[in-house]
């Protein structure tokens, strides 16, 4: 929508707000800026039947009448009681459950969209105390780089294409899906849809999309079929969990204590210097297990196997990109760099 006609959305908006009478269009066009500016009588209506529209869909409620029986035209107006907002009353437990939601989300594609809920609500005048101590912390992590452009493919209704990797047999191919939604299981996400290349609906898990997720329509192509359940698409056509893979790493001394609680030690090696232990450690997940061991930053090596060094390596290369995006250093060169062998 060009700046000019939100303007005069706007002004058509507070002209019939502040009226308790029915003004006729030729009425409207002498008060309202930017009506002046049509060149002729029906380029006007044209213009204002457009608008007339563009309000209907926004939700707002337009009123057509007469003032009197001796009126020869209708007029317009909006009527306050249905166009204000009803009074919000939430009990204490009710407002502190919208600030613990305000507080799960980490990514910023939702982020926005939830302290904005929260401004309307103090606008409201609802207490919404942000800061209130919570029993649980609750954190919704989306490290995912596929997350916020399947979202918006979503939200915008766009078939999109991308690169995915099937971890049995060992493959990539790309897909073209019809986005319906995007939900969490068992912690990780997956993307729902109809499949266009396998003609049915599938599920796919967004850690295994590999690069970036191209647009492959306009909106508005993609209409998500009624009374359909994602969370139950998801549960039934999930991965089966896949039987454990062992991992070899190097773990510096005095570090990464809570990998070694769960791995056996084996061996005792230096790197470039730096003493650690090889550890021995069962993996069920690589995928996830690829971003926590990376966590662990320059005090954890991945020996192997190479896929699982070649993840966590990708991963802090990411870290270090998304780290010059926002302006600020990389983190300090550790251990890890001149450790001999391929870095993590």
């Amino acid at each position: 929508m060009s700046t000019a006609r939100a303007e005069r959305l706007v002004n058509l908006v507070l002209c019939l707000l502040s009226t308790r009478q029915y003004l006729t269009a030729e009425r409207i066009r002498s008060i309202v800026p930017g009506y002046a500016d049509a060149p002729s009588d029906d380029a006007f209506f044209r213009m204002f039947e457009r608008d007339k529209a563009e309000l209907r869909d926004l939700g707002i409620p337009l009123e057509t009448g007469r003032n009197s029986v001796f009126d020869p035209v209708e007029g317009y107006r909006i009527a306050r009681r249905d166009y204000e907002l009803g009074e919000i009353d939430l009990e204490p437990d009710e407002a502190a459950a919208v600030a613990l939601a305000v507080r799960l989300w980490e990514s910023p594609e939702l982020t926005g969209a939830a302290h904005g809920a929260l401004l309307k609500l103090r606008a409201a005048g609802v207490d919404v105390d942000q800061t209130a101590p919570a029993a649980v912390e609750p954190k919704v992590r989306t490290p995912e780089p596929a997350f916020g452009p399947l979202l918006a493919a979503v939200q915008r209704g766009r078939v999109v294409t991308f690169d995915y990797r099937r971890p049995s047999p060992a493959e990539l191919r790309t897909r073209t899906v019809e986005p319906w939604g995007v939900v969490s299981w068992q912690g990780r996400w997956y993307l729902v849809g109809h499949d266009r290349d396998r003609r049915g609906t599938r599920c796919f898990r967004l850690s295994r999309i590999v690069g970036e997720v191209r647009a492959a329509s306009q909106d508005g192509a993609v209409q998500r079929p009624r009374d359909v359940d994602l969370l139950e698409i998801v549960t039934r056509t999930g991965d089966e969990p896949p039987p454990p893979a062992r991992a070899r790493l190097w773990v510096a001394d005095g570090r990464a204590q809570g990998l070694r609680r769960r791995a056996r030690v084996v061996s005792r090696q230096a790197m470039a210097g730096e003493p650690g232990d090889v550890v021995e450690i069962e993996l069920r997940y690589p995928d996830s297990a690829a971003s926590w061991i990376a966590g662990f930053g320059p005090d954890v090596l991945v020996l192997e196997p190479d896929v699982l060094a070649k993840m966590v390596r990708e991963r802090l290369l990411g870290a270090v990109t998304a780290a010059e995006r926002l302006g600020r250093p990389a983190p300090a060169d550790g251990p890890a760099d001149d450790r001999g062998g391929e870095a993590p």
